[in-house]
C-alpha cells in the first residue's frame, strides 16, 4: 500500500471512531491535529501527500501524522514490493479488530470518562487480546473479582455478582 493510499484510509477510520460515517476530510483533519495535539499539518500539504506528489515525509511530519492517528511511525510509509497485509499473523490481525473496536467503544462513551480511558488504554496496549482474556478468567473464578477489587481498592465491595449484567464495582472503585 502506499503512503497516500494509508492515509487516506486513516482518515476513513479517524472518521468513523469519531461518529462521523465518513472519512475525515483533510481539512478536517488539519484542523484537529492542530486542536488536539498542538500541531497541525496544512490541507495542501496533506493533499500532497495523498495524491503522491510528496511520496516520503519527514521525520517531524511522520511523527505529527503517528501521534494523531495512533499508529506506529514505521507504518507511515509506502509498503515494500509484493507486501500484503496477509503476511500478517492471524493473532496480530485480531488485535488490530479489537483494537478498531475499542476505540470505536471508547468514542461512544463520552460520557462516562473513566470507562472511556479504560477502553483506551486496554486499545493502546501492545497485545489488547491478552487482558480481555484475563478479565474473562477473573470473572468466572469464584470470588477473585472481589479480592481483586478489595486488593487494588481497599473498602470497595461490589454490586451483584460476577459475570451477570448487574455486576459493577461501587462508586469507590470508580473513582
Amino acid at each position: 500500500m502506499r503512503l497516500g493510499d494509508k492515509l487516506r484510509s486513516l482518515r476513513a477510520v479517524e472518521g468513523s471512531l469519531r461518529g462521523l460515517g465518513r472519512p475525515l476530510t483533510q481539512q478536517e483533519l488539519a484542523l484537529a491535529m492542530k486542536r488536539e495535539i498542538g500541531r497541525g499539518l496544512s490541507q495542501a500539504y496533506l493533499s500532497q501527500i495523498e495524491s503522491g506528489a510528496r511520496p516520503h515525509l519527514t521525520h517531524k511530519t511522520r511523527d505529527l501524522l503517528a501521534r494523531f492517528f495512533r499508529v506506529y511511525p514505521g507504518f507511515l510509509v509506502d509498503d515494500p514490493e509484493g507486501y500484503t497485509p496477509g503476511l500478517q499473523s492471524e493473532l496480530r490481525a485480531i488485535d488490530a479488530k479489537i483494537d478498531s473496536w475499542l476505540f470505536a467503544g471508547a468514542e461512544q462513551f463520552t460520557s462516562d470518562p473513566e470507562l472511556r480511558r479504560a477502553l483506551v488504554t486496554l486499545a493502546e496496549t501492545a497485545d489488547s487480546r491478552t487482558p480481555l482474556l484475563l478479565l474473562a478468567e477473573i470473572l468466572r473464578v469464584p470470588g477473585l473479582f472481589e479480592r481483586l477489587a478489595e486488593v487494588l481498592r481497599p473498602g470497595t465491595t461490589t454490586q451483584g455478582e460476577p459475570g451477570s449484567r448487574g455486576a459493577t464495582p461501587a462508586a469507590s472503585l470508580r473513582n
